[in-house]
Parts: C-alpha cells; structure tokens; sequence
C-alpha cells in the first residue's frame, strides 16, 4: 500500500508539472520591471505655477579646470542662439572598455587642452582646432596605468593628475615638462588649482596640497577608507580660503587651503538604499561652492546644502547622482542615478520640474542603457550628452527638450564652455568645437 501511495504521488506531481505546462501563453507585450521604473521624486505642487528667473548669461573667456573655475559655480554661460559645428580636433588613441576617458578638456590662454587614453596631453589652437603640441606623461618604464584624472591650469601652467601615480606640471605654451612628483596611490580625478596650490586626491582617499612652482608637498589629509568606488573621480572645489573635498567613501570636508586644518566634515553615505550600485557612497560629482553654501551630491542618494564656515546642513534632498550639480543664481540643476534632469530651489531644496531622459538605446527591449552627462547651462538651455552619441539641449524653464544634436561617437565627459563655444570630447577621441 505504501508502494502504490507513492506511485500515486508522484503521478499527480508529474500530471500537475505537465498542467502548467499546458497552460495557455501569457498575455503579449514586453515584461518591464516595476521597480526599475519606479519614481519618487516628483516636483512640489506649491511651485508648479512659480516661474523661474535666471541671471542674465555673461561670457567666460575660459574654461581653466574641471567644473569651470575653482568653485566650480558656473551660473549662466553665454553662447550663441544658433550653434553650429566648427571644427573637429584628434586626439589619436580611442576609447575602450579597458582604456577610458575620465577628464574632460580645459580651455585657456586661446589653447584648448586635453588628454586621451593613452595619457598624452594635447594642445589645440582654440579658433581652428590647430594641434600646437603634445607631450606623453607615461613614464618610460611603466605603460599600465593610463586611466588618468585630468588637467588643470593656472598662470601659465598644465597641471596633470595620472593613474600612474604622478602629478606633472607643463609649461602651457611649448609642453615642456617643469616637474613631476610621484604620490602614493594613482589619481582618477582631475586637479584643483588656486592661489599657488594644486590640490590632489588619490584612489586611497588622500588629497594632498602641492606647491605650483616646484611640486613641493605642502600638506596632506587622509579621508576614510573605501575598498570600491565607481570609475571617475570629483575634484575639490576651492573659495574664501577654504578647500572641500569629496571622497569615495561618501565623507565631504571642509579644510584651510593655507594649513590643511579641518573646519568640519560630513558623510553622505547612504542608509537606506538596497541595490548594489547606490550602496556606493562614491561622490563623482563635484562640490559647488557658491555664496558661501557647499552643494553636493553622492551616488549614494543625497544631495545637500551645507554652510561653508560651519557645516550645518541647511538642507537634504534623497536625490542621488555620479554628475556634478550646476547652480544659476537661485536654482540647481542636477542630472539623477534615474536619467532625470531635476531643477531644485537653491533656498530650501524643493523641486520645480523633473524631466525624463531616454534610459535605453533600444527602449522596446530595454537593451543599450544610456549614461548621461553633465548639466551646462549655456543661454538658456541645458546640455547633456550620453553615451548613446545624442547632446540633448533642455529648457531650464520647464524641463522640456529643446534639441537633439548627433555627435560622431558616445561622450563619456561633460562638455565644457569657453569664449562663446562648446566643446564635446567623445570617445573616439574627437573634439568638436560649437560656437
């Protein structure tokens, strides 16, 4: 009896198997995740209505470092109305899954400057995309380590951060080397440059102050630890004698750029979110220092509005981002982990408009997923541009696309903004020039 229960048993569980087998097909239409579609920041009915009033744009004649000037806050850039292309400079060597660009170019001195994936720095004439002259970093005894951070220039110098280890300085009008010092732990963001100190952070999260002239060390600081990071790096953002620095590990501080004295530090480190990218406190964006607040914002989910003399939080938005935020007068833009472009109240934090960016390449199939970067604001229009090849022009108004502009390869690097033009580095190492 015991026999034939058994028999029995496993005759039902087979005739079941063979039951859902047999059960008509799904309905038709693509499987799309709820969760990764799912949305939580929407904008504040309060400021549906309000409208929003930039500062007028002004031209910069220069581009000088990552994000800008050394506080990185940019506000309104002037460009022409109707840009188009006008001229396309090659920086040889192309991108790749194993060799990538990480800085984006500088301008400065009527010299467009830049450096490819195989860490050689170029120096393009700014009107005709002229090569002027190009210089290898690579050490004659090392070629593994070309993932470099980026350049930076002040009074007549190319300052360079190398995934070799090394800070080298330039001479920006022939390309000669003036000094190199070896640091402890490779780079992957670009330096900071202000009132004759160069400021570098390294893989290991210790950013050191160097003298311009000579290489000098003049003081160091060592942030927590982080065992993984994303790709990239941000550099620190320099004002009123004070340098903030963003580490891998989520921790933002606040130090005498004169002494390396700490005034206060914070940790944007996330506690709440639950899948395996956004655990990464890594903060890629670059600070803002703009009329005496600290804006910033982490992988992790947070961006924040901090007083530069003291640290307290003004306010805390559950926004996250690898990009660096952009402020103009009374609001910043700021590109989302979720391919939103989000324009926030610089005053309290509240959100005016949210606008959707495509997310794949191939949507019906959700294959092909876009990685955007930036905002610039440049006459009343932002610019991105992602890694599917498009530049997208945004209002700033409302969030509506403007624009599509087809570049001749994926960008990886934000476009930067100088004497009225706009410059895109791709990844087959082209620089177009827009003006």
């Amino acid at each position: 009896m015991k026999n034939i229960f058994l028999v029995a048993l496993a005759t039902l569980v087979v005739s079941g198997c063979d039951y859902w087998q047999k059960q008509e097909p799904p309905l038709p239409g693509t499987r799309v995740s709820v969760l990764q579609h799912e949305r939580s920041l929407i904008a504040d009915a309060e400021l549906a209505n309000s409208p929003i009033l930039l500062p007028a744009p002004t031209v910069n004649l220069a581009w000088p470092q990552a994000g800008g000037y050394a506080n990185h806050a940019m506000h309104h850039i002037q460009v022409n109305d109707d840009l188009k292309a006008l001229w396309v400079g090659d920086l040889g060597a192309t991108a790749s899954d194993e060799a990538r660009l990480s800085g984006e170019p500088i301008v400065a001195d009527g010299r467009v400057y830049a450096i490819n994936v195989e860490s050689r720095v170029y120096a393009l004439d700014e009107k005709t995309g002229t090569r002027l002259w190009r210089t290898s970093l690579a050490p004659e005894d090392d070629d593994d380590g070309h993932i470099s951070g980026g350049l930076a220039f002040d009074e007549g110098r190319i300052f360079a951060t190398t995934g070799f280890a090394q800070v080298v300085a330039l001479d920006a009008a022939s390309g000669d080397e003036l000094w190199r010092v070896t640091l402890d732990a490779p780079m992957r963001s670009a330096p900071s440059v202000r009132d004759g100190r160069v400021f570098a952070v390294t893989l290991n999260n210790k950013l050191y102050a160097l003298d311009t002239k000579n290489g000098e060390e003049l003081w160091t600081h060592s942030g927590l630890p982080e065992t993984a990071s994303i790709l990239g790096g941000a550099s620190p953002a320099i004002d009123r004698g004070v340098v903030v620095v963003p580490y891998t590990s989520g921790q933002v501080v606040a130090l005498r750029t004169d002494t390396g004295r700490l005034i206060w530090e914070e940790s944007l480190a996330s506690i709440r979110r639950t899948d395996a990218i956004s655990t990464l406190a890594d903060i890629r964006g670059r600070p803002v220092i703009d009329r005496n607040r600290v804006i910033v914002m982490s992988n992790g989910g947070q961006i924040v509005s901090i007083d530069l003399r003291t640290g307290r939080r003004i306010w805390v938005r559950d926004i996250g981002g690898l990009e660096s935020p952009w402020v103009a007068g009374d609001y910043i833009y700021a590109l989302t982990n979720e391919a939103e472009i989000v324009s926030i109240a610089r005053e309290d934090g509240r959100v005016y408009w949210v606008q959707g960016l495509p997310r794949f390449e191939d949507p019906e199939d959700l294959d092909g997923p876009i990685i955007w970067t930036g905002p610039v604001l440049a006459s009343d229009r932002l610019i991105v541009a992602g890694s599917n090849g498009e530049a997208l022009a945004v209002s700033p108004y409302t969030g509506e696309i403007l624009g599509v502009e087809e570049m001749p390869d994926r960008v990886s690097v934000p476009p930067v903004v100088a004497n009225g033009s706009v410059y895109f580095l791709t990844n087959n190492s082209k620089i177009i020039a827009y003006r």
